[in-house]
Parts: structure tokens; sequence; C-alpha cells
């Protein structure tokens, strides 16, 4: 189930001042999505991620690092918390990439290795380590109540678009 906040402020007929005369407004976008907490939530978030990007007419790098966001923190919590559903929230206040993925699980550990011969030799368990590099902040809230993931990361808008 996806949820869409995006509408932008209307405005009346008239003569619009230069856009350097004009005070800068910040639109808040925000979407939400809830999905069982399964391994097909994983490309279900990211395509969820991706068309709302697209929507909100977001440049092409940050939407790339919204998708490993996605993919990063939807699969944790798939693998790790036992949860019945994940919820991601994106909210774009046109500066900011603000991405909050939840669950309601407790941690789980895992007793079978997931590797298959194709990725014999690939490395595991680096995924906050990547969503970290790539965003300017990363804050889990771990609590009996499930785990909640917030990540913020600037996107460049304007030049280049």
């Amino acid at each position: 189930m996806a949820i869409m906040d995006s509408f932008r402020s209307a405005t009346a007929d008239y003569s619009k001042p230069s856009p350097a005369a004009q005070p800068r407004r910040l639109t808040r976008l925000r979407a939400l999505c809830v999905t069982r907490a399964v391994a097909a939530a994983v490309p279900e978030l990211r395509h969820f991620a991706r068309s709302t990007a697209r929507r909100w007419d977001i440049p092409q790098d940050a939407c790339d690092t919204l998708l490993l966001v996605v993919s990063e923190l939807v699969t944790n919590t798939v693998i790790h918390s036992g949860s019945l559903d994940v919820t991601a929230v994106i909210v774009f206040d046109g500066v900011t990439m603000t991405v909050e993925v939840s669950d309601c699980g407790r941690w789980l550990v895992r007793d079978i290795n997931r590797r298959v011969e194709q990725d014999r030799d690939a490395h595991f368990g680096r995924g906050l380590d990547l969503v970290r590099a790539c965003t300017s902040r990363c804050t889990i809230h771990s609590r009996a109540a499930g785990t909640r993931v917030v990540v913020r990361f600037p996107v460049a808008c304007g030049a280049g678009r």
C-alpha cells in the first residue's frame, strides 16, 4: 500500500517576480509504503522509491542513493527483524531527502549462510556501512517494539538537470 502526499501549493494567475526576487519556499513531499517483510518487499519498495523519485523529478544521482538506501535497509528488515511488515517513508523538502525504514520485529541471528556458489567470494554484512558512506546522517533507533532507521542526504537540484 502506498500513500502519496505530493501536492504542491497552487498559485493564482498573476505575474510572478523573477526567481531571484522570490523568497525560497520549501515544499515538503512525502510518500509512504507498507508491505509484508518478505523477500519480495525489497524489489517492491525499490520500485516504490524509484517511481516516487521520478514523480518528484529527483536527479539521477540522488535517485541512485535513494534506491541503494531502500534496498539495504529493507533487506536488513527482511533478513534480521522477524517483523511481519516493513514501512518505508520518503520525504523531500527541496534540499534534503529523508528515508525512514521501520519494522516491529526483534533482531534475529541468521542460522544459515545465504551465500550461493555465484557469490562465493562476495562480502556480506556491510549494508549499513554502505548506507552510512553515501548519506550525511544515519540514525538507528532499536527497541523491543522494533527498529527504525532514518537517513538523510542532500539532493543537488537545479544545474545539471
